[in-house]
């Protein structure tokens, strides 16, 4: 194996530990404030699990990661990223990936969603976060 390659298995792996450490404390905490009934804070902790879990999988996939290396020369993620990202990674994670936009828009910004909704799409983000160890 070349040094350059050991190298990039490294920093992947760094990547991934990172990000997936955040979404494993964010979901825990989302799933925290789920059982104290915070539905306004408990969708913004369960967005930042999903957001964190698809910058994981973007940083690991070989199909996302130019999604991946765009965000680091632009310094930060947006949502066009992430959206395309979770396009790539396709359709099952799109799928959890949109659970979480609409805990994000509708259950933080709008404060429209009631726990029970927020619980069905604590699902999907438990999958989104647990799917990262399939990759």
């Amino acid at each position: 194996m070349s040094s350059e390659v050991a190298r990039e298995e490294i920093t992947e792996h760094k990547i991934g530990m990172r990000h997936s450490e955040l979404a494993i404390r964010f979901l825990r905490e989302g799933e925290d404030l789920v059982d104290r009934g915070d539905v306004i804070q408990a969708s913004e902790k369960l967005y930042k699990a999903a957001e964190e879990a698809i910058k994981e999988q973007a940083g690991i996939h070989a199909h996302a990661k130019d999604v991946y290396a765009e965000a680091e020369r632009r310094g930060r993620w947006n949502t066009t990223l992430l959206f395309k990202a979770a396009r790539i990674l396709g359709k099952e994670i799109r799928h959890y990936w949109d659970s979480a936009w609409t805990l994000h828009v509708e259950g933080f910004h709008e404060a429209k969603l009631d726990l029970e909704e927020v619980k069905e799409r604590l699902e999907d983000i438990k999958r989104l976060v647990g799917s990262s160890k399939s990759w």
